[in-house]
């Protein structure tokens, strides 16, 4: 059931001024006249309808005093229609909302529970301290963040971590402990450390920390040399970039030139104002590290490749070879080096030659630079090509079977490829002019 409370607007907000007058003049009225009208005011009822059988049509206003009994609006006929007194005002209430946040309570003194050390009394300030991290506890926690930032290379998450516990007046100690850790690694993640300083500047440390930092790492470049004997080179390379990037003013260079430094740090400052000052410097200076391996062109890393071993058979200098390879940082490609080498020791038709290349290939084998995989994918291709090698290289089968019987002496080659070596043609041992006399297989080659 539900009680249908329809008012009229009119007949309980509007109030008739004259009628008002009229009865204040009059006085009480007629007797009979208001004791018949509160009767037929008490016998009125309200119309009630069941909710299921859906709205009653009759409706009966509400009279005028029930509807202003429980209003707090003013009477008057003024104002916006809000309760008085912010809703604050009246018998009962405790006062708006929030309003006892406002009230100053002041301790006694003189009250038994007066605590003279609270800090409630008022006489206590409070500052904001913010206390520094000891310089290795922030060089400990930005190791790993460094040599993680190496694997993925997201400058943005590496900086989140750095904003965790590094503050204003340590931020130079990252861009030393990157630095640092860069110099024991391979030059593409030199080049990863130099966009991380350049994405971190302005964000975690400034132009003069980073200078500050260069200063520190020029006072421990003796030590630093020790550990990396290229680390003056390196460091002179790490100033040159920073300048490039914005990151450092050239004066920061020129300045340090004035100075009297050790002599790794007078070298560095010295190479790195030499690598300012080439024609288009600056530009050339995006490159310093070199392009990284994955992102060279296939083509560039072959003629890399064959300009590589040139330069072996020219020198004979084996560690000088293996640090080539490794500075390709090309251990999917390399298969083509492999190629590359077999094929040079088919062409050559030299016993020098092939013994030369059969040694890299070795130290390649033992130093496990080259994968036993991707040493047989090399043998493979060579094996693929045959048909066409043979076009230029006659004796390329020849040459093959015996530079294959030479690497097979020094290191292991797998099962699969010495099954699909070619076999060789029906030779004739006995030539029927030779009296019977069995020939050497062994063909007289030039040495």
């Amino acid at each position: 059931m539900e009680v249908d409370r329809v008012a009229s607007d009119s007949e309980n907000v509007a109030v008739d001024e004259n009628a008002l007058k009229k009865q204040v003049a009059d006085g009480a009225g007629d007797a009979a006249t208001s004791h018949t009208e509160k009767l037929r005011r008490k016998h009125k009822k309200y119309a009630r309808s069941n909710s299921k059988e859906g709205p009653s049509p009759v409706t009966t206003p509400l009279p005028k005093y029930r509807s202003w009994k429980n209003s707090r609006r003013p009477r008057n006929g003024h104002g916006r229609g809000l309760p008085k007194k912010g809703g604050a005002g009246g018998k009962g209430v405790w006062g708006a909302p929030g309003s006892e946040l406002l009230e100053e309570y002041v301790e006694d003194a003189n009250d038994p529970n007066y605590d003279s050390e609270a800090i409630t009394n008022g006489d206590v300030e409070f500052k904001q301290v913010i206390i520094e991290a000891d310089p290795e506890e922030i060089v400990r926690k930005s190791e790993p963040v460094i040599l993680e930032y190496f694997e993925h290379g997201d400058t943005n998450a590496a900086a989140e971590d750095f904003l965790e516990f590094v503050t204003s007046m340590r931020s130079h100690l990252v861009c030393e402990t990157i630095i640092e850790i860069a110099l024991e690694h391979k030059p593409s993640h030199c080049e990863m450390a130099s966009v991380l300083i350049s994405d971190l500047y302005g964000r975690v440390f400034s132009a003069k920390d980073i200078g500050y930092a260069f200063e520190r790492l020029l006072d421990k470049l003796p030590d630093l040399t020790l550990d990396t004997p290229d680390a003056a080179v390196l460091l002179s390379n790490f100033i040159a970039r920073c300048v490039a990037d914005d990151c450092l003013p050239p004066k920061f260079v020129q300045t340090q030139a004035l100075l009297d430094l050790n002599p790794p740090a007078r070298q560095a400052i010295h190479r790195a104002e030499t690598l300012l000052s080439m024609k288009q410097g600056l530009v050339r200076l995006d490159n310093i590290w070199g392009v990284g391996g994955g992102i060279r062109p296939v083509k560039s890393l072959i003629r890399q490749i064959q300009l590589l071993l040139k330069e072996y058979l020219t020198s004979g200098d084996l560690a000088e070879a293996m640090r080539c390879v490794r500075e390709l940082e090309v251990p999917h490609f390399h298969h083509e080096l492999v190629y590359e080498t077999v094929l040079l020791a088919v062409e050559a038709i030299n016993t020098s030659v092939e013994e030369q290349l059969c040694t890299f290939l070795a130290e390649l084998s033992r130093c496990v630079i080259v994968t036993p995989d991707q040493m047989d994918r090399g043998f493979l291709r060579v094996l693929e090509d045959m048909s066409d090698i043979v076009l230029d290289v006659p004796l390329a089968y020849i040459m093959l079977d015996r530079f294959v019987e030479r690497c097979t002496a020094r290191f292991r080659l797998s099962d699969h490829v010495l099954a699909r070596m070619p076999t060789r043609g029906r030779k004739r041992f006995v030539s029927e002019g030779d009296g019977g006399v069995i020939k050497d297989h062994a063909l007289k080659l030039r040495e």
